[in-house]
């Protein structure tokens, strides 16, 4: 079994469960853009969003309890989760009951981003030091999200809760709401409440139980 070997995915690789399902660090490692990203819908006991950008050779995800929203008023809690591998970046299917993260995933939205910060000539910052910094800005170039988008740390270095916020551009829009409108996949037909009704054969990972969400308890923040 082949698991990727980068050491920032110690504590993912601590919570998978390969003796029951393969997952996807079996596989060959996945070549993405140098810049891409990826919105999941998981639907666990309560719903929420994984957001995944590619940082060298890895995803950042933040588990997002309200979704993304195109609206700049509106300050989304963004939970940093563990670093995942790059071959999660279009995972779908059904993680299974007594497992990490169970419940229901689609690929939601997806695409490439470019680094704002370090386009910003009085900035420069690449993206891990930007994420160093606590202030991560890009423009997702998704097929459903596009535009400038902020991920800011608050508190301490350490801290896990962060916020996502819609920059001030041509693709703002308060009155869309994509959480709630435009709920199908973009690698299938199939939205959240459908999937628990079809066997899906390309389940890619199994990993264990309550730990979908760091153990800052993220349910009681939605």
């Amino acid at each position: 079994m082949v698991i990727a070997d980068s050491p920032k995915l110690k504590k993912y690789k601590k919570k998978l469960s390969f003796t029951k399902t393969p997952g996807p660090s079996n596989k060959k490692k996945k070549k993405l853009e140098s810049l891409s990203f990826a919105i999941q819908r998981h639907h666990t006991s309560n719903l929420h969003y994984d957001f995944r950008l590619k940082m060298d050779d890895i995803l950042k995800t933040w588990a997002i309890p309200k979704g993304p929203s195109t609206d700049p008023s509106e300050k989304r809690l963004a939970i940093l989760m563990e670093d995942h591998p790059l071959n999660y970046i279009d995972f779908k299917g059904t993680i299974l009951d007594d497992e990490y993260g169970v419940g229901e995933v689609i690929v939601r939205d997806g695409g490439t981003y470019r680094n704002l910060r370090k386009e910003n000539e009085g900035d420069g910052l690449s993206m891990a030091d930007s994420f160093d910094d606590g202030r991560v800005e890009v423009w997702l170039e998704g097929k459903k999200l596009k535009g400038g988008y902020v991920l800011k740390r608050t508190g301490k270095k350490d801290s896990v809760q962060w916020l996502f916020i819609k920059m001030k551009d041509d693709e703002a829009n308060a009155r869309r709401k994509p959480c709630r409108t435009e709920t199908k996949s973009i690698r299938s037909d199939l939205i959240i409440n459908r999937m628990k009704r079809k066997n899906l054969d390309d389940v890619s990972l199994i990993v264990r139980k309550n730990n979908s969400i760091p153990q800052h308890n993220l349910h009681k923040m939605m």
